[in-house]
């Protein structure tokens, strides 16, 4: 499904929704095209069998799909289940001859919206087909208005729109009310800790305390100081008793930072405070009661340090009651341009450059520049973003960021990969900025040629800056010397 409508240009009014009809019978096919045309106003699309009609689906949206039951290359049964595989959404009506109540029923449990067979009713068609898109679009409208509000209002400093971070965003909307220890994976400079906190401020104990502790920045017996507290003279060097963080995060939350590295010993004890929710201050007797919700975080494989003996299977079970893992930044690269704004804002503020009158940024990098960052696979993460974003903000001179202010470790890393099939063309599910490239590629390369490989004029006839036409021609993957040498 989606939310664009296709205008007719015919009429100068917007289609009403695109339909596929995927039918091996060409009067089937004309009679439902003249039917939807004419009488409904969709913009329909007609497949002639069950392979051409999957690879429409694969290299276009519809609104709704039209599918005849009987096929010589593939049955509708088999084709609604493939579908249903990867698209969970779009509405399929399954057309058939064969009105068998049995079919209708196992078409229907295996994912059909409803089912027709012929001949049919044109006004019942046409009816039920505008009653489904009307209702499909709504769902869609409303499910994406409850992400947006979720996002903008619940979760103010973590930024992202890809579909995988509403996924995590709407999971953590689900279990921040609830008291299941949670276990956040992902890899360095992802953002765990900023799910924890938001996992934290949306649960009925927002009130109390967030307390972090780092479990691999101190050694085992400081650790367990530091997380049961201890009374003077427990140990040497205890001069006064102290408060550790279960006690001080009582009625709140405790984040343990990169879980996978305390000791057998604290383990032990850990796990003791989940299951009866009590501990023993080093040095002494006394059981102390705590409430406190357990959010743990690891940039390991835990299920692996269990099989080597190296972490508690039971802690294990016990702290990932709710997983959520975490991307990386190179498998969410359409959150980038969101996030670079989100940090333009926020250093700019704390350094008082380049802020409009509403004290927002007004800085915005130079489009090989922010080509570069959607290029770079981001080894470390949104935090090397963030790095990279605050450099920009403190060396930037004036409100276009040039390529030059970036980390020179992002200038000199490879170039864009541009997947291409077997005849060497651009692979068919190649993302924007692949096709992008290969036509800045094809280009510079054909006024190189033209020009005997004359950098300073292939950069006049392109009408870019040399230093902007040197850069590309690194990210591009271009080797001017040897194509200069094949003459």
């Amino acid at each position: 499904m989606h939310d664009t409508l296709p205008a007719d240009g015919a009429k100068g009014k917007v289609s009403p929704g695109r339909i596929l009809v995927i039918d091996d019978e060409e009067d089937i096919r004309e009679s439902l095209e003249t039917l939807l045309t004419l009488e409904g106003g969709f913009e329909v699309h007609l497949a002639v069998n069950a392979t051409d009609g999957l690879k429409k689906l694969e290299r276009g949206f519809y609104d709704l799909v039209l599918l005849d039951l009987m096929m010589p290359d593939r049955s509708g049964m088999e084709v609604l289940a493939e579908v249903r595989q990867r698209d969970k959404e779009t509405p399929i009506f399954l057309i058939t001859a064969f009105g068998s109540i049995d079919v209708a029923i196992q078409a229907l449990k295996a994912g059909a919206n409803d089912y027709f067979s012929k001949p049919w009713d044109n006004e019942k068609l046409l009816i039920e087909i505008s009653r489904m898109i009307s209702k499909g679009r709504l769902e869609k409208e409303n499910q994406e208005l409850r992400r947006a509000l979720k996002q903008r209002y619940s979760f103010p400093n973590i930024v992202g729109k890809s579909e995988r971070m509403l996924r995590i965003l709407d999971l953590v909307g689900q279990v921040a009310s609830s008291r299941a220890t949670i276990l956040i994976t992902g890899e360095t400079g992802t953002g765990k800790e900023l799910i924890a906190q938001a996992i934290h401020h949306n649960s009925q104990r927002a009130d109390k305390m967030f307390v972090a502790v780092n479990s691999g920045s101190l050694p085992p017996d400081l650790l367990e100081s530091a997380l049961f507290g201890h009374i003077k003279g427990s140990f040497t060097g205890a001069i006064a008793n102290r408060k550790g963080s279960f006690e001080t995060a009582n009625h709140g939350s405790i984040f343990f930072d990169e879980i996978g590295t305390i000791g057998a010993e604290t383990q032990a004890k850990l796990l003791r405070v989940i299951q009866e929710k009590e501990f023993t201050p080093l040095g002494s007797n006394e059981v102390m009661r705590v409430d406190v919700r357990i959010i743990a975080a690891t940039n390991a494989d835990l299920r692996r340090a269990v099989d080597e003996g190296k972490f508690r299977e039971d802690l294990y079970y016990r702290l990932n009651v709710i997983n959520i893992a975490l991307p990386p930044l190179r498998d969410r690269k359409e959150d980038i341009p969101a996030l670079v704004d989100h940090f333009f804002n926020k250093y700019c503020r704390e350094n008082e450059k380049f802020l409009d009158s509403s004290n927002n940024s007004k800085l915005h990098f130079e489009p090989e520049a922010m080509q570069i960052l959607m290029d770079h696979n981001w080894p470390g993460n949104v935090r090397e973003l963030e790095n990279a974003v605050e450099r920009s903000v403190v060396l930037a001179s004036s409100e276009v960021v040039p390529v030059d202010v970036l980390p020179d470790n992002l200038l000199h890393a490879g170039g864009i990969k541009i997947r291409r099939d077997e005849s060497g063309s651009v692979a068919a599910d190649a993302s924007l900025y692949e096709v992008v490239a290969d036509f800045e590629r094809r280009k510079i390369i054909e006024q190189l040629e033209t020009l005997n490989y004359s950098q300073t004029e292939a950069a006049e006839a392109l009408k870019i800056p040399l230093s902007t036409l040197n850069q590309k021609i690194k990210r591009l993957n271009i080797d001017v010397k040897a194509r200069r040498a094949q003459g």
